[in-house]
């Protein structure tokens, strides 16, 4: 007897239809899995046999199985394959009408009691079973309400014997949970009252949220330069409805979803230790090509603290995301694009002991080893980042006083700036025109930089709600460029 059950292999962020066909015949009783699947994919065979036993079906003991996993030159990866290799089996051997699995797909992980267990990348599933014309999507419980933000009907099962009984039709499917709105809330962001003084810095926050641009936060050792970059999501945007689900759809097949949970409303903060490697911050790794933590921040921040102390490769890898906005990873075994949209906002002190631009400390560096220290970022790097200002030590008298602005008002301001630059962006005048052009004869202003000056100002006119960037607005966004110590 031969069935077939339907099921989604992940490739990068995109799924690919995969045929489960289970084959049961007369010969010596073995179990056997073909269709280039890795390792945690054919000890799905020990699952499978002892969930099927657990749920107090029979297991065909007198039968050579063969589970083809077609097509056969794609590689398969996980134990989202454990339930459709199941129901598979389970159809060949009349355990269940062939016609019942017609309409639907499956993907989750079996347990060796029966129990199913959500796996990464439930959506992407739910999406390749919708684009197949496929109606429902047979899933952990706890993956349903991740299955129904991709227009499938989620059945939702805690046990295979709760999906065996559903295909039989002996019960309709299980009622779930709404999903968690905690997701779509600012609850739990840190707030902007928290910082005290540093009202220069505040204000580069709310310009780099106001145009989603890059920001470099330099000076010495608490000065507040972690805990600003910490408060930036909670002056951005939610994510409308296509971001989320772009959002959403990466955080899923990397398994940072939370199950149960559903879009992903808030803009991503992601902050990679410095140690990080070049496929984790960008993408890779063994076998399939996964999503790192510059995809993982899609529609949102990517902090990296102790900018300096990141390997250079990796920090270069990073030009190429920041100007096309997606990740291309290639591989022998293949190829995958990852987007990758983000603003990046780095931290830095001035020199590696930290002392200096400290006027209650001094620095112990020699020349040399500030000049290697300055070397391990590039020009080519630091002309990328739009807004870059030295955080001095914050005052005595500042800490002392009363909570700064709080987030909301500047989310305010900042969602009224981005709808000013939307609707009527604003021009240049003569007199701004000219001070670009004298920026540009004087200073280290690459093309690029001259561009990056000129979206700046764009914002600041923005969020003085003008309708022509003035020379004011060009001269504040020039203050914004490399200090002399980071480039001289």
């Amino acid at each position: 007897m031969l069935a077939r059950t339907i099921t989604h292999a992940l490739v990068g962020i995109d799924p690919r239809r995969v045929e489960v066909e289970a084959h049961l015949q007369q010969g010596l009783p073995s179990f056997a899995i073909v269709g280039l699947a890795d390792r945690a994919c054919q000890e799905a065979k020990e699952r499978v046999r002892s969930g099927i036993s657990s749920a107090e079906l029979e297991w065909p003991t007198k039968r050579r199985i063969t589970v083809n996993l077609a097509p056969a030159a794609l590689r398969k990866e996980g134990s989202g394959f454990d339930l459709p290799i199941a129901l598979a089996v389970l159809a060949a051997s009349y355990q269940l009408p062939a016609e019942a699995l017609d309409g639907h797909a499956a993907f989750g992980e079996l347990a060796l009691d029966g129990r199913l267990r959500p796996v990464p990348g439930a959506l992407v599933a739910a999406e390749g079973a919708r684009r197949s014309g496929l109606t429902h999507l047979v899933c952990a419980a706890e993956s349903g309400p991740e299955v129904a933000l991709a227009g499938v009907e989620p059945v939702g099962v805690r046990h295979l014997a709760d999906a065996v009984a559903y295909l039989r039709g002996e019960r309709d499917p299980p009622e779930l949970p709404p999903p968690d709105d905690d997701f779509e809330t600012l609850a739990g962001v840190p707030d902007l009252a928290d910082v005290r003084g540093q009202e220069r810095a505040r204000r580069a926050l709310e310009i780099a949220a106001a145009g989603a641009h890059n920001l470099l936060l330099a000076g010495p050792p608490g000065t507040g330069k972690t805990m600003l970059a910490r408060r930036l999501p909670g002056i951005l945007p939610l994510l409308d409805d296509e971001s989320s689900l772009e959002a959403t759809r990466i955080h899923s097949v990397s398994g940072v979803l939370a199950p149960g949970t559903g879009l992903v409303r808030v803009p991503p903060f992601r902050a990679p230790h410095h140690s990080a490697s070049a496929a984790a911050l960008i993408g890779g790794g063994v076998g399939s090509p996964r999503p790192g933590e510059a995809s993982l921040a899609h529609h949102g921040v990517l902090f990296l603290d102790e900018l300096p102390e990141f390997q250079r490769p990796v920090l270069e890898a990073l030009r190429q995301p920041l100007e096309d906005g997606i990740v291309t990873v290639i591989r022998v075994g293949g190829r995958a694009v990852f987007p990758a949209r983000f603003q990046v906002v780095g931290a830095m002190n001035l020199c590696p002991c930290g002392g200096r631009g400290d006027g209650a400390a001094q620095c112990q560096c020699t020349p040399e080893r500030v000049q290697r220290y300055r070397e391990k970022l590039s020009r080519a790097l630091l002309d990328r980042f739009d807004l870059v200002l030295t955080v001095p030590r914050p005052r005595a008298n500042d800490l002392a006083g009363a909570p700064g602005e709080a987030s909301g008002p500047v989310r305010e301001r900042v969602l009224r700036a981005r709808r000013n630059l939307r609707e009527r962006p604003p021009r240049r005048d003569p007199a701004a025109d000219d001070l670009l052009t004298r920026a540009v004869e004087r200073l280290p202003l690459s093309g690029r930089g001259r561009a990056r000056v000129a979206r700046v100002a764009s914002t600041i006119a923005a969020l003085a709600d003008a309708a022509t960037v003035e020379a004011e607005h060009l001269a504040e966004a020039l203050s914004y460029r490399a200090p002399a110590e980071l480039v001289e």
